[in-house]
């Protein structure tokens, strides 16, 4: 697999800075930790980037309790592994009501555990920044943010209020209740991602290598069926299909795709090959054309 180890050796150096930016401009960060290959780049390169100290700031997981159950273990295992410090935290609010991927709707589902979640966590803790990993090449609303994106009272996020950042130069001032956004992996690509994954032999999790996996298929997509509480419906039974995913989130609502690919190396390849953006498979995305900004601008990461 060729690589072209400047350009990566560049986006590293660029992400490391915005990082060291983020630590000492905020009063208490915190790092957003989704546990998909971005946070895994991610918590690499804020290992990276204080070496030898420890990260300055702790990780937030926020869990909607219809994680892969792979992703838990695998969060917990590199959690043990970095010596890191992780917060965990649910709406229990929306999981006392029954708010689930089926019966509640996609679009109040993901309102309820994960925007609100989301808030809710960084009001508790006190958190003035939330240090995240999307990129600019995943969603079109996505390419709207600035790497420093401002968020009005209520973690509210206007595109037309974004500040300039010419230069590299960074305006991190906060008024009161206003709170940052900061991604430092925003100028990387999917392909970048996998490659720096190679490059630095970082581990990512299993579920993005393919093996047989018990699958139903709903419209044109393939959902993995990862514990008792998937509904079947019309008399459907799973049955084992050569997949793997290209992202990752609550599995009721992430699609797999059939492939071959058991190592980062035909992943790269896969990946050169599609046209597709790996958010095609996240259902959360597909409510209307405008779904996504609609959610960020609700205070969704």
């Amino acid at each position: 697999m060729r690589v072209d180890k400047q350009i990566l050796k560049e986006l590293e150096n660029e992400s490391i800075e915005i990082l060291r930016e983020a630590a000492v401009a905020f009063r208490k960060p915190v790092m957003m930790y989704s546990i998909g290959k971005d946070s895994s780049v991610l918590l690499h390169l804020a290992r990276k980037a204080f070496y030898p100290s420890p990260i300055p700031f702790p990780l937030l997981h926020i869990d909607t309790t219809w994680k892969f159950k792979e992703m838990i273990a695998f969060r917990d295992q590199v959690v043990a592994d970095t010596n890191s410090q992780l917060i965990v935290y649910t709406n229990k609010e929306g999981v006392e009501a029954g708010v689930n991927p089926f019966t509640s709707g996609v679009s109040e589902y993901t309102r309820v555990m994960k925007t609100v979640a989301l808030r809710s966590a960084l009001d508790f803790h006190g958190f003035d920044a939330a240090i995240g990993g999307s990129r600019r090449d995943e969603e079109k609303s996505r390419a709207k943010e600035r790497i420093f994106s401002l968020r009005d009272p209520g973690h509210r996020w206007n595109p037309r209020e974004q500040r300039p950042e010419l230069w590299r130069t960074y305006n991190t001032r906060l008024a009161p209740e206003q709170t940052m956004r900061v991604f430092p992996i925003s100028d990387w690509t999917e392909i970048d991602i996998w490659r720096y994954i190679y490059e630095e032999n970082i581990p990512v999790n299993p579920l993005y290598f393919a093996k047989p996996r018990p699958v139903v298929e709903r419209g044109d997509q393939l959902i993995m069926v990862d514990d008792e509480r998937f509904p079947l419906i019309n008399n459907e039974s799973p049955v084992m299909r050569n997949v793997r995913f290209r992202t990752l989130g609550c599995y009721p609502l992430t699609a797999a795709v059939e492939s071959t690919a058991t190592s980062v190396e035909e992943v790269v390849e896969e990946v050169l090959n599609v046209k597709l953006s790996e958010r095609a498979t996240r259902l959360i995305d597909g409510d209307n054309e405008d779904s996504m900004e609609k959610k960020k601008t609700e205070g969704y990461f």
